[in-house]
C-alpha cells in the first residue's frame, strides 16, 4: 500500500428507506466516533421541524440545485421524493484527500453512484423489521401528509430490493441494538 493510499480516508455510505431510523442511528454513530466526518447533504425540500441548515442538510433552490447539475457540482445526485438531493464533490475529495473517514447519509441511488466512483467505499443498508412497522414509524412522526407518506412507502419497496447491493444490512427492531451492530461494523472497516 502506497503512504498515499494509506492515509487516504474511506468512504462510509449510509442508506435506508425513509422512517426506518437512519438519522437516528446516524446521530448516536457520530456521537460515538466523533472523529469521523459527517458529509451534510444538499437538497431542495423544505426543513422539518428542528432542522437546521448545515447540520441536517443544506438546502437550495431547485433553481440552484440545478445550476450545480450543470456545472458538475456533485459527486452524486437524485431526484427523491419529488425532491433533488445531491453530495458536494468538492466537500468529498477534500475530506478524503485529508486523510478523514467520511460518513454519507444518502438513499440508493445515490449510494449506487457513489460505489461506482469510489468502489472501495463501506455500504450499510438500514432495514425496518417489516414494511407494516415502516408504515406506522412514519404517520407517528406526523411530519408528512398521507399523500406523501404512500410515496414513501411505495418507494421503500424499490429501496428495500436494493438492499442486496450492500455489504451490511442491519434491520433497525431495536435501537441500541441496531446501533451496536452499526459501531462494530465501522470499527472493523477504519482499521
Amino acid at each position: 500500500m502506497t503512504p498515499e493510499a494509506r492515509h487516504r480516508g474511506r468512504l462510509f455510505i449510509l442508506s435506508a428507506p425513509s422512517g426506518t431510523g437512519k438519522t437516528t442511528l446516524r446521530r448516536a454513530l457520530l456521537e460515538r466516533l466523533p472523529d469521523l466526518a459527517y458529509s451534510v447533504s444538499y437538497t431542495t425540500r423544505p426543513p422539518r421541524p428542528g432542522e437546521v441548515e448545515g447540520r441536517d442538510y443544506r438546502f437550495l433552490s431547485r433553481p440552484e440545485f440545478e445550476e450545480g447539475i450543470r456545472r458538475g457540482r456533485w459527486a452524486e445526485w437524485a431526484c427523491v421524493h419529488g425532491h433533488y438531493y445531491g453530495t458536494s464533490a468538492e466537500d468529498l475529495t477534500r475530506a478524503l484527500a485529508a486523510g478523514k473517514d467520511v460518513l454519507l447519509d444518502i438513499d440508493v441511488q445515490g449510494a449506487a453512484s457513489l460505489r461506482r466512483r469510489f468502489p472501495d467505499s463501506v455500504t450499510v443498508f438500514i432495514a425496518p423489521p417489516s414494511l407494516e412497522e415502516l408504515e406506522r414509524r412514519l404517520r407517528s412522526r406526523g411530519t408528512d401528509p398521507p399523500e406523501a407518506i404512500a410515496l414513501r412507502l411505495r418507494n421503500a419497496v424499490r429501496e428495500m430490493a436494493a438492499r442486496e447491493g450492500y455489504q451490511h444490512v442491519i434491520v433497525n427492531d431495536r435501537l441500541a441494538d441496531a446501533l451496536e451492530e452499526l459501531v462494530r461494523i465501522f470499527a472493523a472497516r477504519r482499521t
